[in-house]
């Protein structure tokens, strides 16, 4: 679903959803001033922290779904997607390579320019020294649930991880079984699984129509009662990122160079109308068919290679999301003044990595999943209400990569040898005509 479908409605017009949040932003900010700007009287301080609870409401919503989502989006993939056995293996290999990659680099990048010391902030009911300390044997005992469903009321990722990849594989099989043998048994719970994941979509949705309303109250809240310093954070937060993104986007050039026949010009070219229509729109799945028709008509890919790439692999292939979600991690320790020690850091990759196949294709889905990756490092999920403020703009960049990162992949799949003779011709022709 992209933004203008579940935009608001007025005058028989649709207000794309980063209008309302810009909207949001502009008056929540002239209300700040007007109650005081950091320097308040006690009833307008009240009033803030009153303007401060729609946020909570959301984020609390957000961290009901994220459980749900992520296992659902696990056990759907695994049993409505179709993948070749060779091509999956090598698919997987990909994916993995390029999600973990991305996700090194974010925290490479938050590491070295170490955005959350340019500004010191505190909320209320701030906790120092909340981050869970790294027991590697306690994680592999903790790592089963003592119930199956337990996971989701405790919202830990270590167990669900465990839940989701085990009753996907054991379905995944349980169909390739069935399928074989000519039997549909396996067909009431692929399609209890597919309407339950989608309601969950739906209801997601309708939560992210209330994103405008809570950045509204977050920003007036913070501006009222600590006036314009923490901003100065999120300014270095969204140059470290936006670095972060373009050095994955680096990468995935120099992989398209050695890894496949198609020159970085050409997959660029191709891909203007897609990473147009990613940024415009913010969704990944909206984009979808066109990121498919572009790998086709304007890069010359082999048709299974680009529905593997960017119709299989976008359910799973989330680089951007996963390197924002990392990044966002060290950047709320930072501002606590906590440091994430190695094995802490190793735990936000592996959780990053799972919570980026759950996040949805809509605009603003990776907060719901980022919940869970500040819950396994033990972070107060409380600070990705500062998050909402910027996460409309970054939700645009990180879904360029999401699609770039299927392009990618679609290409390595592809190999060395171009489909026709004639392709050189084909992408001179191309090329010259986009100049």
């Amino acid at each position: 679903m992209s933004e203008h479908e579940q935009g608001l409605r007025l005058f028989g017009k649709t207000i794309p959803l980063y209008l309302q949040i810009l909207a949001a932003l502009v008056l929540a900010v002239g209300l700040g001033v007007l109650l005081g700007a950091g320097n308040p009287s006690p009833q307008n301080a009240e009033l803030a922290k009153d303007l401060a609870i729609p946020c909570s409401l959301v984020l609390k919503a957000l961290r009901a779904l994220a459980t749900p989502l992520i296992l659902l989006a696990v056990l759907h993939s695994f049993l409505t997607t179709d993948i070749p056995g060779r091509s999956g293996r090598r698919l997987a290999l990909i994916l993995l390579g390029n999600t973990t990659v991305a996700i090194l680099i974010g925290l490479f990048v938050a590491n070295v320019l170490r955005p959350g010391t340019w500004e010191k902030i505190s909320f209320a009911g701030d906790a120092q020294g909340m981050t869970k300390q790294f027991d590697p044997w306690g994680l592999v005992e903790s790592s089963v649930p003592e119930a199956v469903l337990k996971p989701l009321t405790d919202n830990n990722v270590i167990q669900l991880i465990v839940v989701a990849l085990s009753f996907g594989i054991v379905l995944r099989a349980l169909k390739s079984e069935q399928v074989a043998a000519g039997r549909s048994d396996y067909r009431p719970i692929e399609q209890f699984i597919t309407i339950m994941f989608e309601a969950v979509i739906r209801i997601l949705t309708w939560v992210i129509m209330l994103v405008p309303i809570a950045v509204f109250g977050i920003v007036a809240s913070t501006v009222t009662l600590k006036g314009f310093a923490p901003f100065k954070a999120l300014a270095a937060f969204i140059i470290a990122v936006l670095l972060a993104l373009f050095l994955q986007g680096c990468y995935y050039l120099l992989r398209v160079r050695l890894g496949s026949w198609v020159k970085p010009r050409l997959f660029l070219a191709g891909a203007s109308d897609a990473l147009t229509t990613a940024f415009s729109t913010a969704s990944s799945t909206a984009t979808m068919p066109i990121t498919f028709r572009g790998l086709i008509d304007k890069v010359g890919l082999r048709e299974s290679s680009a529905s593997l790439g960017a119709l299989v692999g976008s359910n799973f292939n989330n680089d951007g999301t996963a390197l924002y979600e990392a990044m966002s991690a060290l950047f709320i320790a930072q501002i606590l003044g906590l440091n994430l020690n190695l094995e802490q850091q190793l735990i936000v990759v592996l959780t990053s990595i799972f919570a980026s196949v759950g996040a949805a294709g809509i605009p603003e889905a990776g907060l719901v999943t980022m919940t869970l990756v500040f819950t396994a490092v033990g972070l107060p999920t409380q600070y990705i209400a500062l998050l909402i403020t910027v996460d409309w703009f970054l939700d645009r960049c990180r879904t360029c990569i999401n699609v770039m990162g299927d392009m990618t992949v679609s290409c390595l799949l592809d190999g060395k040898e171009p489909k026709l003779a004639m392709e050189p011709a084909l992408e001179e022709a191309f090329v010259s005509e986009v100049d």
